[in-house]
């Protein structure tokens, strides 16, 4: 019965030991595997990007780059999560199967040696289930020190990974940001260029309406120039007509003998006659005397014309000094004439 449960456990552990080294391999495996892909993929996405990719969309395919990165990388830590707990629950279902067995051969040769003896005790185990026992102890410290290796190793290979993928990320970020730099360059040269043309069109547009306001003020000058020569000459055409008309109009009525005096006064004798006439002679006025039944005139002038005459009139009329309101115009022939 012993010899069989010590072939049982033997087996159990045997088993349990390969199951558990083939799912180590195959974790190391896929680890190794994933990590051989990585730079291959990360190679590829970037020759592609490099290759096919403009300027403009740079900043994207890096962004998908990281995100790529970013899931293998959750995906291997998951993967390595999943083999540590597969690797922990089969040591633990080894451990357990194994003090099943040790338990199991030891409570039946306690019920062996108690059924002999007639006693029961547990104390008396034979040498070779100690040594066994010890075998085991010495083999499950090792498993644990090796599995301790390989999650130190695991640990060792995550942080590499780790360190890779944070290269990765440090690199994406460093063209990320080169591209960045790229196109804030690109935005401000255009924006300059813009703001250049901008400005020259305004300067262009500036120098049109000036050249529009110089060419409207020269027209306008021109045409008010013309007009001004044109009114001129209407009027010298009207002047001349009036005149013509004035000509035409003394030669029928016989005017063109008749001259325009103002008679400023009205003396009783010469006296009063000679002292009007020396105040209007004082002035620079040209007096001429003329008797009449009614006393003696005192005219001044004459004047080709009654306008003339007439302005002259209102010029004494005004002159305080001379205080002669009653001043009037009327046409006089002189007496070689008449």
């Amino acid at each position: 019965m012993n010899n069989k449960q010590r072939w049982m456990g033997g087996v159990v552990l045997l088993g349990g030991g390969v199951l558990l080294a083939a799912l180590l391999l195959k974790g190391q495996d896929e680890i190794n595997h994933d990590r051989q892909q990585n730079p291959a993929q990360a190679a590829e996405v970037e020759n592609k990007e490099s290759g096919n990719h403009s300027l403009g969309s740079l900043t994207v395919d890096v962004e998908t780059e990281k995100r790529l990165l970013e899931q293998q990388r959750r995906d291997r830590e998951k993967a390595v999560a999943e083999q540590e707990a597969r690797a922990a629950e089969f040591l633990a279902m080894q451990q357990q199967a194994e003090a099943d067995a040790a338990r199991k051969a030891a409570e039946e040769y306690a019920a062996l040696n108690a059924h002999r003896m007639g006693q029961q005790s547990s104390d008396n185990i034979p040498p070779e289930l100690v040594e066994d026992e010890q075998a085991k102890q010495k083999r499950l410290a090792e498993e644990k020190a090796l599995q301790e290796k390989k999650l130190a190793q695991q640990q060792l290979d995550q942080q590499k990974a780790n360190s890779s993928t944070d290269a990765a990320k440090k690199e994406a970020e460093r063209k990320a940001a080169e591209s960045k730099a790229v196109e804030e360059k690109r935005k401000l040269e255009q924006q300059q260029k813009a703001e250049a043309e901008r400005k020259a069109a305004e300067a262009k547009r500036k120098a049109e309406e000036e050249r529009k306001a110089t060419e409207k003020k020269e027209a306008e000058r021109k045409a008010a120039e013309e007009k001004r020569k044109a009114d001129e000459k209407r009027k010298a055409e009207e002047a001349k007509k009036k005149a013509e008309a004035e000509q035409a109009r003394k030669l029928l009525e016989g005017e063109e003998d008749k001259q325009w005096m103002v008679q400023v006064a009205l003396a009783a004798n010469e006296a009063n006659a000679d002292a009007v006439a020396a105040k209007l002679r004082a002035k620079g006025y040209k007096v001429t005397k003329s008797p009449t039944s009614k006393g003696i005139r005192i005219m001044v002038g004459p004047s080709k014309d009654r306008d003339t005459a007439d302005a002259l009139r209102k010029k004494i009329t005004s002159d305080a000094s001379l205080n002669m309101k009653s001043a009037w115009v009327n046409d006089w022939v002189p007496l070689d004439k008449r």
